[in-house]
């Protein structure tokens, strides 16, 4: 009995010694493992981008004919987006403002918005303009036209195309998620910027994206802020792929990086490619710099091209036939891809 008791009580000095162990103070306790991989709140199925249906809503806009300012193509094109909004089963709020061109003329122009779960605190904002340039006044551009507004199909209308299928998603397949929502907007008055911006660079960048100014000063709710914001412009012509714009880089590097790799993990990589495509004076300069919303551009320019811009750019060849159901599409997809995987916190 003597002899098990001794081996009894080795026993628990063992056993107390390996808990000893454990807790030496001069051997801390290796903390838990931290992961880095973002967390997963709701697995959020993505619908399928209809391209037939984004080109019908190009179609109609160049319909509508040129969409400067004041004109009737304007206000047709104006009632539209608001119908098809509202048909959508949007919150929609126009903007009506006051402005001066930079050839002192004064125009009001109105920004159209669309809100999809507009109780929702946590939000992202997507965006086109959806107005034409008055004049034709690029080099390729007949000099005997040069004063003709142009259709603008894939300046403007392509962007304008890509959202309000969006919309139509949106409000056929909501991404159930609460406290999350979608506003697009659709700008005005981005396209009557200075052609000469040699004199005044300063004065000239502020001539352009007048509706996207005022919407960044003053948004169609107060205090509005967005987690990130992509803003579509020239998205629709055929054989057009997407390089990295540089203002998107330097103000929402991380945003632009996560589409493309997204597109990529699509087999869009052929689409939206690495390559850096230089600064763009646009939109989403605007609210970048003044409402501080991380927005990214995707907008078509050639890369190595010496014009900076599709052939068709600011010419009277800007008109419905340069646009590819396969690029509307693949644009539309890729963002759609973007908003859905974000409102499950998957991007």
């Amino acid at each position: 009995m003597k002899q098990l008791s001794n081996v009894l009580i080795l026993a628990l000095l063992l056993v107390l010694g390996t808990v000893a162990c454990k807790t030496d103070p001069e051997r801390p306790a290796t903390p838990p493992a931290v992961t880095t991989e973002p967390v997963v709140k709701t697995q959020v199925p993505v619908p399928a981008f209809d391209a037939d249906s984004a080109y019908a809503h190009v179609a109609a806009q160049v319909g509508h004919g040129p969409r400067t300012a004041g004109s009737a193509g304007h206000g047709r094109t104006r009632a539209y987006i608001q119908q098809a909004l509202e048909r959508y089963g949007a919150r929609v709020t126009v903007q009506d403002f006051t402005t001066k061109f930079y050839d002192g003329e004064r125009a009001t122009g109105y920004n159209i918005v669309g809100s999809f779960n507009p109780e929702a605190k946590r939000r992202i904002f997507l965006s086109a303009h959806y107005d034409t340039r008055p004049i034709a006044d690029s080099e390729l551009a007949d000099p005997a036209r040069r004063n003709e507004p142009i259709l603008g199909a894939d300046d403007g209308a392509s962007g304008v195309g890509v959202l309000l299928e969006m919309a139509r998603l949106l409000g056929r397949q909501p991404h159930g998620i609460d406290d999350f929502g979608v506003d697009l907007v659709f700008f005005d008055l981005e396209d009557n910027g200075n052609p000469d911006g040699k004199a005044n660079p300063q004065e000239a960048v502020y001539s352009w994206g007048l509706g996207s100014q005022h919407w960044a000063r003053q948004p169609h709710v107060d205090g509005y802020s967005a987690r990130f914001g992509v803003l579509l412009d020239m998205v629709g012509a055929e054989g057009a792929v997407f390089g990295k714009e540089a203002y998107s880089r330097e103000f929402a590097g991380d945003v632009q990086t996560r589409i493309w790799n997204l597109a990529r993990q699509m087999n869009r990589g052929d689409r939206f490619i690495e390559a850096n495509i230089g600064y763009t004076t646009d939109d989403h300069y605007f609210v970048n710099t003044i409402a501080r919303i991380p927005t990214v551009d995707i907008i078509y320019k050639p890369v190595g091209s010496q014009r900076g811009f599709g052939d068709h750019w600011h010419t009277h060849n800007d008109k419905l036939d340069i646009i590819s159901r396969e690029t509307l599409g693949d644009v539309g997809q890729v963002v759609t891809a973007a908003v859905y995987r974000e409102a499950g916190n998957m991007l």
